[in-house]
């Protein structure tokens, strides 16, 4: 096979855009783009996803970094999230029974503000009625006919007490331990001495009766006790009669609002029965004591437990909310319990002072987040988890059992979880959850793929015209007309160097029509056109290659050496390829290889100064693998060879030299010389078959630019896989330079190919006689490996001899000498 035969024509060098494809003049006529670009799959999966209502079924969105995964999950939400009924709100109300706990109560949208605004006006109307009430004349009569009636019943008790003791001689008489009976003579106590002097029998007769008479004055004090008690008894009934009074206004509707909802009714009775046992708080609090110089600020009750703290307020939501977090901490996420420092460094909460989180926010809707952000946070993914699973949101102090002392904190009751969470990631990080984490696979089942690059169809094709109109709608650019939308397209194919496939890296592509709308409105143009997609290529590179042309300043010097004339035996130039992050590109490289006899095999130079990598490790060995399957049939492969990349001080990691080495290799066993105008590139397995790699379009630009430096001859090219002229995406000089027949490229499948290409010698077949044919390159190469094989086999006779043959004494030899 000839040069020739090998050669790309400059037509298949790249996919070049006919403008005339499209039906439209500028993309001011085209409307704005609704869907993903060529995400068929992960539309799909996204559509199931967000229609299953399954436990475990949200959604992972997986796909690098600019593949519209954002904006396009953002899009879908939105558009569906419109057509779907309001989710509930979600207040918290104090727990009279807990101080510790606050009550979660759910209404329907809108209402949760209507109860936050209805408690307000009920406390208003109860603090402004009760005092009222109290002042009024009823009350007053009602607890005056109570205090009365008490006070009658007292004194009639003790009226008749006292009654009772005159008639016995005793009387009852108030001291400082209480009530007492004490005996009486002629109107007065007896004296110490008088009751020591009375007879036995008197003293007797006066201690019985002082003992019943006791009794009868204890008898007397229980029942005053029990009509205490029953008087307090009848004012607290007076003052919840009065209360009640004045909260059935405010009550009564209230109960007729809300009817239906349970959890709030229950409310309502535990906020009346709460005013009804703290009455005291509405009524008028006396001014307290002041201190000369010092101003006492009044305390006055507060009102603050029959607040509603509305947590989530959907009476504005349209249709079911969906909420983009972009900081996924625990308190973001999950909701926190705010404090509030007080005299003495003491801190303090109650209800009013819980604070929503995302997912509350999101409740009955859609919650967005990244994967990433989730898993630096910490306590947040397992947190997640654990609602998920329970199906309920818990706002707790996450750091409690950190803390050396407790603190007093609130118990909130959980919010009921309906939530559809979609999270935003890399596939890497999705398949690092997949494999690690057991519970992942039940709470994320639905995976949406979004790829890097779609397939080159018409319709793909006016979606990206369609996206470059949004664009320039949305911010304000110039339109683009159809050439220019033409050499975009040509620019995103070279983006994933392939004919027949665009980039689906929508962000580059999107600073990309940014930047050729400022070069053509620098120029006073209207519209974008093909000129300034060029121009803003050439200057996106121009800010980005300063590494690029110090390298080939090298080139120029001399000081990297690389041939573009000439031939030399073992020597071939190989091509790699260099990543800045920003910028890619091609760097030719010198290899060379030497033979020589022995059995160490081949040593590759970088891999015993320890600057390969295993992948190119294994493609040395791939080459000991062909070198044996095509010359060691009827002989041993016995050599000693060493490779090396030349003036390479890096790391090299890689096989797509391995069929260069092979080259050098062959051409050092052979003694035949290999082309140096001629680069190379290209993996290969052990049948010798050329296999594809990648970077070929920086490859081959990388030593065009070598080449034209140091002059082009019109010899000059590059070898590349035959797999690979489909992603030939090469730029317009280069492409005009091969058509002028002034530089070229040659594509082959084979090992064979490519050495008769390099060195214009065939490689040779065995024929009937199991040996290649005179005047071949493998010939010589078989030639030399028998010729090595010989001269070892003869070293090895030589000391095989050297050791069997038996010293001669010092004796004879000293006879044979005289």
């Amino acid at each position: 096979m000839t040069q020739n035969d090998c050669r790309i024509p400059a037509d298949r060098l790249r996919w070049s855009c006919d403008p005339a494809l499209f039906d439209f003049e500028t993309t001011a006529e085209l409307p704005d783009l609704d869907d993903a670009i060529g995400q068929k799959r992960a539309l799909r999966s996204i559509e199931f996803g967000l229609g299953m209502e399954a436990a475990g079924f949200n959604l992972y969105v997986a796909g690098e970094t600019g593949t519209s995964r954002n904006s396009t999950i953002r899009s879908i939400l939105r558009r569906r999230a419109k057509n779907e009924p309001k989710p509930q709100d979600w207040v918290y109300v104090n727990n009279f029974k807990d101080s510790d706990s606050a009550v979660s109560l759910s209404l329907p949208a809108g209402r949760g503000r209507e109860l936050a605004a209805d408690m307000k006006e009920l406390v208003e109307s109860v603090r402004d009625a009760i005092p009222k009430a109290l002042e009024s004349k009823e009350y007053e009569f009602r607890r005056s006919e109570i205090l009365e009636k008490y006070q009658h019943a007292n004194s009639e008790l003790f009226q008749e007490l006292e009654k009772g003791t005159e008639e016995h001689g005793f009387a009852l008489q108030r001291t400082v331990s209480g009530l007492v009976i004490v005996p009486q003579k002629e109107g007065r106590n007896y004296t110490q001495e008088e009751y020591d002097a009375l007879a036995d029998e008197e003293r007797e007769r006066l201690e019985r009766i002082g003992k019943e008479l006791t009794e009868r004055l204890n008898d007397v004090l229980r029942q005053v006790r029990e009509s205490e008690k029953a008087t307090k008894d009848a004012l607290q009934q007076a003052d919840r009669d009065l209360g009640m009074s004045c909260l059935g206004h405010s009550l009564d509707p209230l109960r007729e609002k809300y009817a239906g909802l349970e959890k709030v009714l229950a409310y309502l009775e535990a906020v009346q029965e709460d005013i009804l046992i703290n009455l005291d708080d509405f009524k008028p609090q006396a001014p307290q004591p002041q201190i000369p110089g010092i101003r006492i600020p009044r305390q006055e009750p507060t009102f603050e437990r029959y607040d509603v703290n509305v947590l989530v307020d959907n009476a504005d939501t349209c249709g079911a909310p969906v909420v983009f977090e972009a900081n996924p901490t625990y308190n973001n996420l999950f909701g926190r319990i705010e404090h509030v420092m007080q005299y003495g460094g003491v801190a303090v909460t109650n209800f009013t002072m819980i604070r929503p989180g995302a997912l509350h926010r999101a409740n009955g809707g859609y919650l967005v987040i990244d994967a990433r952000e989730v898993l630096i946070n910490p306590f947040v993914w397992d947190s997640l988890k654990r609602c998920i699973r329970t199906g309920e949101i818990r706002i707790e102090d996450v750091l409690e059992q950190y803390r050396f002392m407790t603190m007093v904190t609130l118990k909130p009751e959980p919010v009921q979880l309906q939530t559809k969470i979609i999270m935003i990631g890399t596939p890497w990080i999705y398949y690092l959850l997949f494999y690690l984490d057991p519970d992942y696979r039940k709470f994320f089942k639905v995976k949406a793929e979004f790829d890097s690059r779609v397939p080159r169809t018409p319709e793909v094709m006016r979606d990206y015209a369609l996206f470059v109109a949004t664009h320039c709608r949305n911010e304000n650019l110039l339109h683009f007309d159809r050439s220019g939308i033409a050499r975009l397209l040509e620019f995103t194919a070279r983006m994933v160097e392939d004919q027949h496939r665009l980039s689906a890296q929508f962000m580059e592509i999107a600073d990309f029509i940014r930047e050729a709308s400022y070069w053509a409105r620098k120029d006073g143009k209207s519209l974008v056109s093909g000129d300034d997609v060029q121009r803003a290529a050439r200057e996106k590179l121009y800010r980005v290659d300063r590494i690029e042309e110090r390298l080939h300043e090298l080139y120029e010097e001399g000081t990297i050496m690389v041939d573009t004339d000439g031939a030399v035996i073992g020597q071939i130039n190989g091509l790699s390829v260099i990543g800045l992050g920003d910028h890619t590109f091609g760097r030719p490289s010198r290899i060379t290889a030497r033979v020589y006899t022995g059995r160490a095999g081949m040593v590759n130079i970088e891999r015993e100064a320890k600057l390969s990598g295993p992948i190119h490790d294994k493609g040395m060995l791939i080459l000991t693998g062909y070198l044996g399957g095509t010359f060691a049939i009827d002989q041993p492969l016995s050599l000693s060879a060493s490779i090396c990349f030349e003036q390479s001080y890096d790391g090299i990691e890689g096989d797509s030299a391995s069929s260069t080495e092979l080259y050098a290799l062959l051409s050092a066993l052979a003694g035949v010389p290999i082309s140096q105008s001629i680069a190379v590139t290209g993996s290969v397995n052990q049948r010798g078959v050329i296999q594809p790699i990648g970077g070929v379009n920086y490859k081959i630009e990388g030593f065009y630019a070598v080449c034209k430096s140091q002059g082009l001859t019109g010899r000059q090219g590059v070898m590349i896989p035959k797999t690979n002229e489909q992603h030939l995406m090469l730029g317009d000089e280069i492409v005009a330079a091969i058509a002028a027949g002034m530089f070229h490229i040659w594509s082959v499948e084979s090992i064979e190919q490519g050495i008769e290409i390099l060195t214009g010698m065939a490689a040779g077949t065995r024929g009937r006689n199991r040996r290649f044919p005179k005047g071949t390159l493998y010939r010589l190469v078989e030639e030399r490996l028998s010729s090595m094989e010989l001269k070892l086999k003869q070293s090895d006779r030589s000391r095989r001899k050297q050791r069997s043959t038996p010293p001669v004494p010092a004796a004879i030899t000293l006879h044979e000498e005289s």
